[in-house]
């Protein structure tokens, strides 16, 4: 059984929340949602500091769930190159579908993948689509847990 931390990342109203709906079923997967484990904890800090400490909750709480021998899907901004090798993904999806978001602040602080090494995201979505872009991210995830 593949055991895995997927990030689906990007501006807030990208469709992180949506994709993951759909993608979360397929795999069997554990959800965890950026915004629901900020309730839980009560931690409303959207400063840089605040976005690190979350990233750090975020992947203390996938390396639990994937420890115990699930795959976790985690839909949340990660806006930083910081935030994103602090999560440190298996498989990072990149919700490239919007210019800016409504959070002006979120806008400024967040940097874009860099695309050209490879490394910083697997999969990019350009279009709001979540339905039609599920089979082709289980089918890249299937070769991937093929060829581990």
């Amino acid at each position: 059984k593949i055991k895995m931390k997927i990030l689906i990342m990007g501006l807030p109203g990208s469709g992180k929340t949506t994709l993951a709906s759909k993608l979360t079923p397929i795999l069997k997967a554990k959800w965890l949602n950026a915004d629901v484990v900020r309730k839980t904890d009560q931690h409303f800090d959207f400063s840089k500091s605040g976005r690190i400490k979350q990233a750090e909750r975020m992947k203390q709480l996938a390396d639990r769930k994937v420890n115990e021998g699930h795959i976790v899907v985690a839909d949340f901004i990660c806006p930083t190159v910081e935030t994103r090798r602090i999560f440190n993904a298996d498989f990072t999806i990149w919700l490239d579908t919007i210019e800016a978001s409504d959070f002006e602040d979120t806008n400024e602080m967040f940097e874009k993948p860099i695309v050209a090494n490879g490394d910083d995201a697997d999969i990019i979505i350009k279009e709001k689509n979540a339905e039609g872009w599920v089979d082709t991210i289980v089918s890249t995830l299937n070769t991937i847990g093929n060829n581990a």
